[in-house]
């Protein structure tokens, strides 16, 4: 187990999996992070969107205004990473 993983951060895991009401999901999302953590985050599921559907790097980085460095740290995790972004990919249906 990850050394981050802490009591702390299974209460959150908890919440976020337990929540059903995206408007409830969002709002605790703006108490929790910062507009820029959310755009950052969000920006990085839409690169991984677009990687799994085959673009380039130049144009994941024309559609998103994702940065190379970023784009290559979500292929990385694409690639080698937990699964999360596959688990996040096949909810959405990409």
């Amino acid at each position: 187990m990850s050394e981050i993983r802490t009591k702390e951060v299974d209460d959150l895991l908890h919440v976020l999996a337990t929540l059903d009401d995206e408007d409830t999901v969002f709002a605790l999302l703006e108490d929790l992070l910062t507009i820029r953590e959310i755009r950052e985050t969000s920006q990085r599921l839409a690169v991984a969107q677009l990687l799994s559907a085959g673009k380039s790097y130049a144009a994941i980085e024309e559609a998103t205004g994702a940065s190379a460095t970023t784009i290559a740290r979500v292929s990385k995790c694409l690639s080698y990473g937990s699964s999360g972004y596959a688990a996040a990919l096949e909810v959405l249906g990409a």
